[in-house]
């Protein structure tokens, strides 16, 4: 009975760290995102279209604007990581975090700040 008890609170203790974890990659996912969104916007408006890396992304910028397509790409992409977190791979979307701010906000932070 008393291994019954321990594996329980063991198994509630390894849930909480796990709800944590997820909840920690989450907000870092969504706040990379609009820090991206912000740089996207800054870079785009100074440095003109070509400074968008992402040819789909520059495609809707041109058909919709600037604001209506960083706004919606954000907005799919968000909606995307929250499906994730809900889905409970809170290591796929700690992993999608750090390649986004790898790939998208240290670019354009390194554009904006250096030159």
């Amino acid at each position: 009975m008393i291994t019954r008890s321990r594996q329980f609170v063991t198994f509630l203790a390894t849930a909480e760290k796990r709800a944590r974890y997820g909840y920690i990659a989450i907000v870092a996912f969504l706040l990379t995102q609009a820090i991206d969104g912000v740089l996207t916007y800054q870079g785009v408006s100074l440095h003109g279209l070509p400074a968008e890396a992402n040819p789909l992304a520059a495609r809707a910028m041109t058909v919709f604007g600037l604001v209506p397509a960083v706004t919606g790409i954000k907005l799919i992409t968000c909606t995307i990581g929250v499906s994730l977190y809900v889905l409970g791979v809170h290591r796929v979307v700690a992993l999608l975090t750090a390649v986004y701010f790898v790939a998208a906000v240290l670019p354009w932070a390194g554009l904006l700040l250096f030159v």
